[in-house]
């Protein structure tokens, strides 16, 4: 796949390539609220799947920067979603289409963002949703809700999801996955399906043994027992004419990645295995026409599961907010598996129609479709939701923290510049020399020159463990972490990458090589304070938040950072502490 147009993988609105989105603002093109003028897809196939996937709670159109990092190494060096910046608008061929520049990478964000504005938005996706549902057929159409939807503001988190779930079902999702989702207790997520007009599926976690012997009041609420599914692992479902399995996947690392101790009667896996034996069942007992795998693995791992698992047609994916507007082809032992992803932050959905012939898929179109906000009439009952559900905490969410000239972002494989005011509170409130914060891919972006308010710093900490810790570690455990998150990030085997971005850093600096063995990736630990190397066994005061393996005692974290915001007022300049890099050069990854 090199151009856009090859194939017709992707089909995407002529109109946006002619909108004169530069323009004053007195001749700038008019929002007809015709959706016909920008989102009419060719009519094509008899069955349509809609995606979308780790939204992070983000009701409201958001601006979301798109990395200038995505490092790709050994199999999957050069090939998407690890292509970045000019050389992604290169590889796609859509060089000079301003908002697909926009949309797609982090080439001009700060310009475009100005002039095209925000993105997303849940009113803005049900209006899209139900054009595309209106205009197919809904008795041919599914929506899909890859996960990490109830997590990632403080709407959210101060109603334990709850608001998200009213989100989900006033959008019509007919299924959905998750993964953050289990950061909530466990009978806090089974209250929420329970909830839930959509489907909630999982082959690949089960009831542990223990909790079942014992008849825990979680185990006892077990989708099946005798199989050990905590919760429904399939469902096949009627699209017109044609019958579609759609198997569901929620991310494998979930206990390792996040704390245990909220859903300790529940283990997760990859369970590729297992995903092979359903696929061969639903095949022989159900003969569908077609198999869909909805994922929250992460792209890399999606497409070895496709490698690996023959049989599934399409593995419509989330976990790595990876954006990329072409289905995959991933070759097996039996054929070929398609492997897609719907970006984050609701700024993406991704519409796969399937001609399905004579109990199979004979031809499919994908398109990635962006949620430009300024084109489209918001629905009025989504809007009048998400206003209620905000309302009572209006005094919060406004309270104005700090100003900035300086765009604020997260994602990225190392240090952000969100990341860096996170480090840079934890070092200057507890007083410590090093500050660690985890490498998490949710969290918008802010513009120059806007008010950070505090509902944009919870974009950044809004979540289940924020607590606070500062404490004396030895050189060699700051050694060992750095380690262990990079062989999470860069290990050859997807199957091992277990979530997120290389931990974020401040108060040093380091050499990092992703391609070297574990043990062995990181080296030249200083501080940059003095430049002094750090020693194996000496002992450095450490501030940090968001721990896993048990609670820690301080403050959370979003309380440290706006101490710190309201004492510096202004973010004029910041000095981001991104390690020194080794064999990247020419890398298509990075900018």
């Amino acid at each position: 796949m090199s151009k856009f147009s090859r194939r017709e993988f992707i089909y995407m609105m002529a109109m946006l390539g002619a909108s004169p989105i530069f323009a004053n603002s007195h001749t700038r093109m008019t929002n007809t609220g015709n959706l016909e003028d920008y989102y009419k897809l060719k009519p094509f196939g008899n069955a349509r799947l809609m995606h979308m996937t780790d939204s992070h709670a983000q009701l409201l159109p958001v601006y979301f920067r798109e990395p200038s990092v995505n490092l790709g190494f050994y199999d999957n060096y050069g090939k998407p979603p690890h292509i970045v910046g000019e050389k992604l608008l290169d590889y796609y061929g859509i060089k000079g289409n301003k908002r697909l520049e926009y949309a797609y990478s982090c080439v001009n964000f700060e310009k475009y963002a100005k002039a095209i504005g925000r993105t997303g938005g849940y009113a803005q996706i049900k209006t899209v949703v139900d054009f595309l549902k209106n205009s197919f057929g809904e008795e041919k159409t599914l929506l899909l809700d890859g996960g990490d939807t109830w997590q990632g503001s403080a709407t959210a988190l101060w109603t334990r999801g709850k608001d998200m779930v009213g989100a989900m079902n006033l959008l019509g999702v007919d299924i959905a996955v998750g993964h953050w989702e289990f950061t909530y207790k466990a009978q806090e997520v089974l209250d929420n399906v329970k909830d839930l007009d959509a489907e909630f599926l999982a082959q690949n976690v089960k009831v542990k043994e223990a909790a079942l012997f014992e008849e825990t009041e979680i185990a006892m609420q077990a989708y099946d027992e005798d199989s050990g599914h905590a919760f429904k692992p399939y469902t096949i479902k009627k699209m017109g004419n044609a019958r579609v399995a759609i198997i569901g996947q929620a991310f494998p690392y979930t206990t390792i990645a996040n704390p245990q101790r909220f859903i300790p009667d529940w283990s997760f896996s990859i369970n590729d295995g297992g995903m092979q034996e359903l696929v061969n069942e639903i095949k022989e007992n159900e003969k569908p026409d077609a198999v869909i795998v909805l994922s929250h693995n992460g792209f890399d791992t999606d497409k070895k599961l496709a490698n690996v698992v023959t049989g599934i047609d399409f593995i419509m994916g989330g976990h790595t907010h990876d954006g990329v507007p072409e289905a995959v082809p991933i070759k097996n032992a039996n054929g070929v598996t398609y492997v897609c992803n719907a970006g984050s932050n609701g700024k993406f959905l991704n519409v796969l129609d399937l001609d399905i012939q004579n109990g199979k898929i004979k031809d499919f179109k994908f398109t990635l479709l962006p949620i430009f906000s300024d084109l489209i009439k918001e629905d009025k009952k989504m809007k009048e939701y998400i206003k209620s559900v905000r309302k009572p905490y209006l005094e919060d969410l406004n309270r104005q923290i700090a100003t900035t000239d300086i765009t604020l972002f997260r994602r990225g494989n190392f240090n952000g510049s969100w990341d860096q005011i996170i480090c840079d509170s934890l070092l200057e409130v507890k007083q410590a020399q090093i500050s660690l914060s985890p490498g998490f891919r949710w969290g918008t972006s802010v513009l120059p020159g806007q008010v950070i308010t505090f509902d944009d710093l919870m974009t950044q900490t809004a979540m289940t463990y924020p607590e606070t810790y500062a404490r004396d570690m030895k050189g060699s455990d700051i050694k060992l972490i750095l380690e262990d998150v990079a062989d999470n990030l860069f290990n050859e085997d997807p199957f091992y990458q277990q979530g997120g971005d290389m931990v974020r850093t401040g108060g040093i600096s380091y050499k990092i090589n992703p391609t070297a063995k574990i043990g062995n990736r990181i080296s030249s630990i200083t501080l940059t304070s003095t430049g002094e190397k750090i020693e194996a066994n000496k002992s450095y005061k450490v501030a940090g938040w968001s721990t896993v393996g048990s609670k820690s005692e301080g403050e959370p974290i979003w309380k440290t950072v706006e101490v710190y915001l309201k004492n510096i007022k202004h973010i004029g300049k910041l000095n981001v502490d991104t390690p020194d890099i080794v064999g990247v050069k020419g890398n298509p990854g990075i900018v």
